[in-house]
């Protein structure tokens, strides 16, 4: 009976770990990075200065931020994943995650990441460090191979968003586009135990090495019941067409029993923080599906209220997140993995500490089989 009574379906509000690296206070509607909101720091820092913080613990100084950003992307990936990337982009596989996972792997291998349990502390943060710089250009270069063009190498004078962008598009992006990448990748890094962010920890736990805690976190991200709403989000919109069909089509969605993508979150009780820093973005890129966007949510929001009362849902992260990647020239498919580039900051962080004071995860199961049975003769 004491087992029944710990019992919790899908963790719900289970504390499975101590940690200094954030939190989510859901009936605020707040969410913070380290002992920062984020949506504050989103407003008033770089993505490099909160990349700093998550691994560093303190927000850099002038000198601090120099260091640390200096030569930071004058830098090429190892020949072994220069040589699988063109093999993974020519396999039938679409999946840009699928891919991420089979070349994070090789470049763990490349990088000679140790286990956690062997490695010092600053072999891994070096090995963070380049996991990070890593990702965008190892996925810029998927989606460009898989179009049948080549890799563009990053930029040592732009920033990790700038740089992004450059090395999808193969131009430099606009400013209004810069300055909308970098706050959708700032808002996306962290966001307390989500599934991907657990399953690192649990796999660092073990005290396997660091590329098998992210190939890990990428498998729990590439499932669509934790990363894969944005396109869809935006694939509503494009149903719905105009405003005056929202309430119908929202309508009709609800009757079949269908969800209604980019709005609801398992945590939030009131306006996801990120849905409302993203809109703001989105409003400031002057991009015809926005206002298309603003007009459907009001729609939507009340409609879902009528249909469905007693229940709040809001839009969250993924729908106007969707909005503002599209508006930077970011392709449907490579939204998820768009997510992943500034979660994988996040990832590591929770990573690092982990290994700095560990105990292995070992949750206990309740059996709810038959009662043990003679074995028969």
């Amino acid at each position: 009976m004491k087992n029944e009574a710990n019992f919790s379906r899908g963790l719900e509000g289970v504390i499975a770990a101590e940690t200094k690296i954030g939190g989510i206070r859901e009936s605020e509607g707040i969410y913070h990075y380290r002992y920062y909101n984020a949506v504050e720091l989103n407003k008033k820092r770089s993505f490099e200065d909160v990349w700093f913080l998550m691994f560093r613990g303190h927000l850099p100084s002038e000198a601090e931020r120099a260091e640390f950003t200096e030569g930071i992307f004058d830098v090429t990936l190892p020949e072994e994943v220069r040589e699988v990337l063109p093999i993974l982009a020519r396999s039938g596989d679409t999946s840009y995650l699928n891919w991420m996972r089979s070349a994070i792997s090789v470049l763990g291998a490349a990088y000679g990441c140790r286990p956690v349990t062997d490695a010092s502390p600053e072999d891994m943060m070096r090995d963070a460090m380049r996991m990070v710089i890593a990702f965008p250009m190892i996925l810029s270069s998927l989606y460009r191979l898989s179009q049948g063009k080549e890799p563009i190498p990053p930029r040592p004078d732009f920033s990790y968003a700038q740089n992004y962008l450059y090395m999808i598009s193969g131009e430099p992006a606009e400013e209004k586009q810069n300055h909308a990448i970098e706050r959708y990748l700032i808002s996306t890094i962290d966001h307390g135990f989500n599934a991907s962010t657990f399953t690192a920890r649990v796999i660092a736990s073990t005290g396997a090495d660091i590329g098998a805690a992210v190939v890990g976190a990428i498998g729990a991200l590439s499932g669509p019941l934790h990363g894969g709403a944005p396109s869809r989000a935006l694939a509503m919109l494009d149903a719905i067409q105009t405003p005056d069909r929202a309430e119908a089509w929202i309508t009709d969605a609800v009757e079949k029993g269908e969800r209604i993508m980019g709005f609801g979150h398992r945590v939030y009780k009131v306006e996801d923080p990120r849905s409302k820093l993203l809109k703001e973005v989105a409003k400031g890129m002057e991009e015809p599906i926005v206002d298309l966007a603003i007009e459907v949510e009001e729609i939507a929001t009340a409609t879902l209220a009528r249909l469905k009362p007693g229940r709040k849902l809001f839009t969250n992260v993924e729908y106007f997140g969707g909005v503002v990647m599209e508006g930077c020239g970011i392709p449907r498919d490579m939204f998820t993995p768009t997510f992943a580039c500034s979660r994988t900051v996040g990832w590591l962080s929770h990573i690092l500490e982990q290994a700095g004071d560990n105990r292995l995860f070992r949750p206990r199961s309740l059996y709810k089989g038959k009662e043990l049975q003679p074995i028969p003769d």
